[in-house]
């Protein structure tokens, strides 16, 4: 039998979202790419600030329905910031104790985010210990590890009208090319990624999805490669996506193609975004976006038209003191210029020559 506790549970996160409006789908200003539209849907206007509140909903709903959360429960989370910082706000709403376990490189303003929604903050000194370390506190506490890397492919309805897949193609049904060529998306547990694929299957559409990897990751060698058994030592220098080790939750199977982006190539196109929107994003929005840029390019070298669709994760506002200090980036990424030219140039000529991964 139900509890009474976990029915309010459940009104209060369905209340939540009632609350709440659809986030933007911005068109870019890109006249030189005749024929070609780009567009980013704005994740970053949720009420914590990145996409990760979809997931985080769609986790505690899963648990509150599984039974796994009942009142009291002490949820715990592996994140490497705006995940833990959505659930630490659903954690809040039904008076829930939350624990973070994170890496110790974690921006400063994503800890004081979750520490203001009443989370706790317990670190680690690598990427890769947050799973074993976050099982430890569950065990420990009687608590519920929400565990995202595992069920955030299965917590989210890809059918239902309320993922982000179908609000972006409703959101584009007016536009010139309503049906885009290309769905761009990085992983960071793969579940947003395996949303929109298997929506795009589901509906029968055209829309092709690329999934962009940071460098320090394993995804791309794993669609390339199918073993699951790849690490990676070193963790991924752009915070919220790229994973050192092949998670549950990313589903190769439901992608159409994959790039590895390198690390200046997304500091410099959040750079280059900000002259064009006036804000400043976060860095895997730079992933994103320079991978769609890639693949504008190239459908113009080609002749042909359509639209693009991207994502902004979350705001540059939570990495001022990483991503947007220049010593910060000299010291942890490196020389930003050839990127930085190959975007300058994008106002000049009619085609953007956008550098791979070498």
């Amino acid at each position: 039998m139900t509890s009474s506790w976990v029915n309010q549970a459940i009104e209060k996160i369905d209340a939540d979202f009632q609350r709440s409006a659809d986030t933007h789908l911005i068109k870019l200003d890109t006249p030189n790419l005749s024929g070609i539209d780009i567009y980013l849907k704005d994740e970053s206007t949720h009420p914590t600030g990145s996409l990760k509140h979809r997931l985080a909903r769609s986790l505690f709903l899963y648990a509150l329905c599984n039974g796994w959360i009942k009142e009291n429960t002490t949820v715990i989370e592996s994140s490497s910031g705006s995940t833990a910082v959505s659930e630490a706000y659903f954690a809040r709403l039904l008076g829930l104790p939350f624990i973070a376990v994170m890496p110790s490189s974690t921006a400063k303003k994503k800890i004081q985010q979750i520490e203001f929604y009443g989370g706790q903050c317990h670190f680690v000194d690598h990427s890769s210990k947050i799973y074993a370390e976050s099982e430890r506190l569950a065990k420990e506490l009687d608590g519920h590890y929400m565990d995202q890397f595992t069920y955030a492919e299965r917590a989210t309805d890809w059918r239902g009208n309320n993922n982000i897949a179908n609000s972006i193609f409703n959101q584009m049904e007016r536009e010139q090319h309503s049906i885009p060529s290309w769905v761009v998306m990085s992983p960071g547990t793969g579940g947003t990624s395996a949303t929109i694929g298997r929506y795009i299957r589901y509906q029968r559409l055209a829309t092709k999805l690329c999934v962009v990897d940071p460098e320090n990751s394993v995804f791309f060698d794993y669609f390339n490669t199918g073993n699951a058994d790849i690490t990676c030592t070193n963790g991924s220098k752009i915070e919220g996506i790229g994973r050192p080790r092949v998670e549950p939750s990313f589903i190769p199977g439901v992608v159409d193609e994959m790039r590895k982006i390198p690390d200046p190539a997304s500091l410099a196109t959040i750079n280059w975004l900000e002259k064009i929107i006036g804000r400043k994003t976060g860095p895997s929005t730079g992933t994103n976006l320079y991978g769609a840029l890639q693949l504008a390019s190239e459908m113009a070298e080609r002749g042909e038209t359509g639209s693009i669709v991207t994502l902004i994760c979350d705001s540059g506002e939570r990495y001022l003191d990483t991503y947007y200090d220049a010593q910060w980036i000299t010291d942890n990424i490196g020389d930003l210029t050839p990127y930085n030219n190959a975007l300058a140039h994008f106002s000049e000529t009619s085609v953007l020559n956008c550098p791979a991964a070498k």
